[in-house]
């Protein structure tokens, strides 16, 4: 994959994350932020806790900064996986936005 298609791709998936923070906030009582620079989407949920996604185009990955730590994706061609074998992102993400909003959130890819 060369690193346009890289961009692309990510490109999809963060428009895909923001556009469910939205909907998270219209259906709840959810105060979230999303706001998004480049390749950088910023989730702060009404507690103050942030959540970073961010490409890291050399290196082919999506990264994700959390209380719960820091995690990294690459993708397979069909999807995005830990690469410390952890969950997959959409299945990560849904755990790390549902604690930081206190209320269970899914995320879909």
């Amino acid at each position: 994959m060369t690193e346009t298609e890289f961009l692309a791709l990510v490109d999809q998936v963060l428009d895909s994350i923001e556009s469910q923070a939205d909907d998270w906030a219209a259906a709840t009582d959810l105060d979230i932020e999303a706001s998004r620079s480049g390749h950088v989407l910023t989730l702060v949920f009404n507690n103050d806790i942030h959540v970073v996604i961010n490409s890291q185009a050399p290196m082919r990955e999506i990264w994700v900064a959390a209380r719960s730590g820091g995690f990294h994706y690459r993708y397979d061609g069909r999807i995005w996986n830990d690469t410390r074998g952890g969950p997959a992102l959409p299945e990560a993400l849904s755990q790390i936005c549902s604690a930081a909003a206190d209320m269970p959130l899914a995320v879909r890819l």
